[in-house]
C-alpha cells in the first residue's frame, strides 16, 4: 500500500503528459486607445480617471460689484471691437446728419483703462486704425494695426 501511495504522483504525472494538449499563441491586445486599444474604451477610461482624481479647482465666489464691473468691461470692449471693425470696413455713419446713429467712440483718439491694461485707439492715420494695448504692471506694449478698407 505504501508503494502505491509513493507511485501515485508518478502515475499522475505520466498520465497528464500522455494526454494531448492544445494551445495557441498568446496575443496581447491593448486597452488604452492612446496605445493602440479600441477607441470605444476612451470615454470609459476617462471616466475612471476623473473618478479617481482628488484635485479640484479653487472656486472663488465673486461679489455682485465684481460681476457687474466685468460685465461692463466686456460690453465696452465689445463695442470697441465693433467700432474698430466698422471703421476698418467704412461702415460708419455720421451722428450729426443721421439721428439713428450712435455717436462714435472714435471722434478723436481714445484711451480705455481696464484692470492692468490700457487700450489706446489711434485713428489719426487715414490708412489704418492703430490699437495700442499697454500692460500697466509690466510695461509690455502690443500694437495692432487694422487697415481701413472703406
Amino acid at each position: 500500500m505504501k508503494t502505491i501511495i509513493k507511485l501515485a504522483p508518478l502515475w499522475a504525472t505520466i498520465l497528464m503528459l500522455s494526454v494531448p494538449s492544445h494551445s495557441t499563441e498568446l496575443v496581447y491586445t491593448p486597452i488604452n486607445p492612446s496605445f493602440g486599444g479600441s477607441p470605444l474604451n476612451g470615454s470609459f477610461l476617462l471616466g475612471k480617471a476623473q473618478a479617481q482624481n482628488k484635485h479640484r479647482a479653487e472656486v472663488r465666489e465673486r461679489s455682485y460689484a465684481e460681476r457687474f464691473q466685468e460685465s461692463l468691461e466686456r460690453a465696452y470692449i465689445n463695442r470697441l471691437v465693433r467700432e474698430v471693425s466698422d471703421l476698418a470696413f467704412g461702415e460708419t455713419c455720421d451722428a450729426a446728419t443721421d439721428p439713428s446713429c450712435e455717436p462714435s467712440l472714435f471722434n478723436q483718439d481714445s484711451i480705455f483703462v481696464s484692470g492692468d491694461y490700457q487700450i489706446q485707439i489711434i485713428t489719426s492715420n487715414s490708412d489704418s486704425i492703430t490699437v495700442q494695448i499697454t500692460h500697466n504692471v509690466t510695461g509690455e506694449v502690443t500694437v495692432i494695426e487694422v487697415p481701413r478698407f472703406g
